[in-house]
C-alpha cells in the first residue's frame, strides 16, 4: 500500500478533489469519471466512485473530522492484518492520501452484491457459508487485534461496557424505562456472561456482507464473496457477530448459520450465544442514539428515540430465559431372559399391540394436521459498526420519523448509480 503526504489543506467534498486523491494515492491511476460524491455527517466521511482510465472501478473515502479519520486508519490497517487470512475478500486500501483529519483511503471496487439478511435463505448454501466465515474470522489469532492496537474486552470487560452504555443511555432521558429494566436484568444474569472471547468483526450487519449469485434470481445460489468495514474489529464477545443475524434474519436461516459456525468451530458453541446476540442487537440502538446525542443532531435523536419506544412495544419478557435443554436419550438396557420368560412376555406383548392397534383406530382423528408455524418473526435493529451507521438508507424512507434511518451511510451500495454490482463502503 503507498501512503502520500501530499495534500494539506482545506478538505474538499467535490469530485474533482476526491478523484484528484485517487491518482495522487495510487501509481498510475488516471481519473475518468467519478460517478458520485456522498457525505455522512455522522460518520463524518466522503465517498465517492472512480472510475479510471482502462475501466479499472475505485472507492474513495476520505474523513471529514478527525474521529473518522482515527475509524478510517483502524479499518484499512486491520483490513491488511486479515487479508489472505480469511477466505473472502476485503477492501484492502491500495494507497492512501494524508489530509487534514488522517488518511484518504483508495481501494479497488470489489466484487459482489450487498443482500439483505432478512431474506437471507435458510440452507447450507449461502447461509452455512455464512456461518463458516464467520466461524474463520473467530478463529483468527488474537495477537493480530492486540499488536494493532484494537480494544481487547474479557467476558466481565463485555458486560462492563454494556452496564456503561446503559448508564449512558439512562442519562439521555430518551429510553423507555421498561427497556432500561430488561437489559439490567439480562446484564445481571452471570449465567450470559461465560464464553471465550476471540476476534469479531463487529459491523455484520446488512450491507457489509457481499455476495456473488450463481443465479441471480434466487439467493440460494449465492456465496459470500466480501466482507466490508472492519474499523470496529476487536476481541469481544463472540455473539456480536450474530446480532443483525437475529434481529433480521428468519429463524430458520439464523440456525443454518449457527449450525455452520458450530461444525466450524472446534471449540462448540456456548448455550447462550443466540441470547446474547439479541441484546447485542438492541444494544446497537442505544449506540446510535448516543452517537446522535453527542454530535447534537436533534433530527436523529428523534428517530432512534422513537424507534427504542416502538421497540419497547415488541420485546417480550422470556426473550432473554435460557433455551430449555434437551432431554437425554436413554440407552434401552438388554436382559437376558430364559426361554420360559421369552415366552410368557411374547405372548403378553402380541395383546399389548393388538390393543394399540385397534386404540388407534379408535381415537386417532384424521383430520388433525401439525401445522408449521407461520414465517416471520419480530425484527429488531441491526447492529454491527460501533455506531451502526452503515446501514444502507433507500430514497423512499430517507427522511427522519420514517420507519428506516435517515442517516446517509458511508456507502458503495447506495453511491451505486444501477449499472452493474452494488456494494456498501
Amino acid at each position: 500500500m503507498r501512503t502520500v503526504t501530499a495534500y494539506r489543506g482545506t478538505v474538499s467534498r467535490s469530485p474533482a478533489f476526491l478523484a484528484a486523491l485517487a491518482s495522487l494515492a495510487v501509481p498510475g491511476l488516471d481519473p475518468a469519471s467519478v460517478q458520485a460524491v456522498q457525505t455522512d455527517p455522522l460518520r463524518g466521511t466522503a465517498v465517492a466512485f472512480v472510475t479510471d482510465a482502462v475501466g479499472r472501478r475505485w472507492v474513495v473515502r476520505c474523513p471529514l473530522s478527525a474521529a473518522a479519520g482515527a475509524r478510517l486508519d483502524a479499518a484499512a490497517r486491520m483490513a491488511a492484518a486479515v487479508s489472505g487470512r480469511v477466505s473472502v475478500q476485503v477492501p484492502r486500501p491500495s494507497g492512501t492520501v494524508e489530509v487534514d483529519h488522517g488518511p484518504a483511503l483508495v481501494s479497488p471496487f470489489l466484487p459482489g452484491v450487498a443482500f439483505d439478511l432478512a431474506g437471507l435463505p435458510a440452507g447450507p448454501g449461502l447461509a452455512g457459508h455464512l456461518g463458516r466465515v464467520i466461524a474463520e474470522i473467530h478463529g483468527l489469532d488474537r495477537r493480530l487485534v492486540d499488536e494493532l492496537g484494537g480494544p481487547v474486552y474479557d467476558a466481565d470487560g463485555a458486560r462492563t461496557a454494556r452496564l456503561a452504555d446503559l448508564d449512558r443511555a439512562a442519562t439521555t432521558g430518551h429510553v423507555p424505562a421498561s427497556l432500561l429494566e430488561r437489559w439490567e436484568k439480562a446484564l445481571d444474569d452471570v449465567t450470559l456472561w461465560r464464553f471465550a472471547p476471540t476476534v469479531v468483526h463487529g459491523g455484520l450487519t446488512t450491507g457489509a456482507v457481499l455476495a456473488d449469485f450463481a443465479d441471480p434470481t434466487t439467493t440460494a445460489s449465492g456465496s459470500i464473496a466480501a466482507l466490508l468495514g472492519w474499523d470496529d474489529t476487536k476481541v469481544a464477545d463472540p455473539a456480536d457477530d450474530f446480532a443483525a443475524l437475529v434481529s433480521e434474519a428468519h429463524p430458520s436461516a439464523v440456525d443454518s448459520v449457527i449450525e455452520a459456525y458450530a461444525n466450524a468451530r472446534p471449540e462448540g458453541v456456548d448455550p447462550h450465544l443466540r441470547r446474547r446476540a439479541l441484546l447485542s442487537s438492541e444494544f446497537a440502538m442505544v449506540r446510535r442514539l448516543l452517537v446522535a446525542v453527542s454530535v447534537d443532531d436533534p433530527d436523529h435523536v428523534r428517530w432512534h428515540a422513537t424507534r427504542l419506544r416502538r421497540l419497547a412495544g415488541e420485546v417480550a419478557d422470556d426473550d432473554f430465559a435460557p433455551e430449555a435443554p434437551a432431554l437425554p436419550r436413554v440407552k434401552p438396557t438388554v436382559v437376558a431372559l430364559d426361554d420360559e420368560e421369552a415366552a410368557r412376555l411374547g405372548e403378553a406383548d402380541r395383546h399389548t399391540q393388538a390393543w394399540d392397534a385397534s386404540a388407534t383406530q379408535e381415537f386417532t382423528s384424521p383430520t388433525l394436521i401439525a401445522r408449521a408455524p407461520e414465517p416471520g418473526s419480530r425484527v429488531t435493529e441491526p447492529s454491527g459498526a460501533p455506531d451502526a451507521l452503515d446501514r444502507p438508507a433507500t430514497a423512499a424512507t430517507d427522511q427522519p420519523g420514517s420507519d428506516e434511518s435517515p442517516v446517509q451511510p458511508d456507502s458503495e451500495e447506495s453511491l451505486s448509480n444501477g449499472d452493474g454490482p452494488q456494494q456498501p463502503a
